[in-house]
């Protein structure tokens, strides 16, 4: 198959038939006798899929290791429900990559920094989930990120992550070749996430494009990094035209999360809380303490929609 080409476009019209299951788009997929997740440590050869996994509907990912383990002690406390010795046991702890949590219906997964790392969890994630025979899942990026026009503690539900000249597209290099792909995200999820930060009304929630770059420093007009060759004046011109063309907030993994939702049939979002208004500097002077509030906001969002969402089954 051709990447992005008639036969892929052919695939995507067949997966449209066929809601709400995880569509792998790979035909050697079923010809490998056993599929090894490397980079979680599991494997279809040594660990049972639908039985470990099989009832997850909601899957939260994030950057950093202890927010994802944070967030399953959350949410768990919200559905009421008790891990095993009242913790709940790192399921990828024979690798150091990444870390997984369970509780009931929801899966908390961390994916590092940056598109590369993200890429790599969501490939090996979404096997997962197709050996485990899921169905009908949410998958949810928490995150944090650099806010355009906005006060540090808002929340950015993503429409689309848009690239670095603000297109809702992602372009990759596959076998040499530019391959581009769409990067808006569930339409109907953005506005589910919206309702509930509304019926919170504890932070202020927006939805509008989110741009996702390669780096945290140049590639996001960032004045303080080791190398900057542009002016303070060249960089409010090039944040304030993202702001005027509907970005909202910066990060570095939307757009891979979009792209791999996307072409799979998973339900996908992106809910960044901002940690500072990039139009006004460059650094984050967070105290420790003051992080970690922000970054249960994305955590309180989602988990009134996970809460809310089983309450009316």
């Amino acid at each position: 198959m051709v990447p992005g080409g008639p036969a892929e476009k052919k695939a995507e019209e067949k997966h449209a038939s066929n809601e709400g299951s995880i569509n792998i788009k790979n035909p050697h997929f079923d010809k490998m006798k056993e599929d090894v997740l490397y980079h979680f440590g599991l494997g279809t050869g040594t660990h049972n899929f639908p039985t470990m996994f099989g009832d997850v509907k909601f899957v939260c990912i994030g950057g950093d290791t202890s927010r994802m383990k944070t967030f399953i002690s959350y949410i768990a406390g919200q559905l009421g429900i008790a891990g095993p010795g009242n913790e709940f046991p790192n399921i990828c702890a024979s690798t150091d990559r990444y870390v997984m949590y369970k509780a009931g219906p929801v899966l908390s997964v961390s994916h590092g920094i940056g598109m590369p790392s993200a890429s790599i969890m969501l490939h090996e994630l979404i096997k997962l989930l197709h050996h485990a025979r899921c169905s009908n899942v949410s998958l949810i990026r928490l995150g944090t990120s650099g806010g355009l026009g906005l006060e540090p503690g808002s929340v950015v539900i993503t429409k689309q992550a848009v690239d670095a000249t603000f297109k809702p597209q992602l372009q990759q290099m596959i076998l040499g070749k530019p391959v581009i792909r769409s990067t808006v995200l569930d339409k109907e999820l953005a506005e589910q996430l919206m309702e509930c930060g509304k019926e919170l009304n504890q932070f202020n929630t927006v939805t509008g494009n989110t741009m996702c770059t390669l780096d945290f420093y140049e590639g996001q007009a960032r004045l303080d990094g080791a190398i900057c060759l542009f002016t303070q004046e060249e960089k409010l011109k090039y944040l304030t035209a993202a702001h005027e063309a509907g970005v909202k907030n910066i990060e570095m993994e939307s757009s891979i999360v979009a792209v791999m939702c996307n072409q799979t049939g998973i339900r996908g979002a992106v809910v960044c809380v901002t940690l500072l208004n990039r139009l006004q500097g460059d650094q984050i002077n967070l105290s420790r303490e003051a992080l970690a509030e922000l970054e249960l906001r994305p955590q309180i969002l989602v988990g009134h929609f996970i809460k809310k969402h089983l309450s009316k089954k």
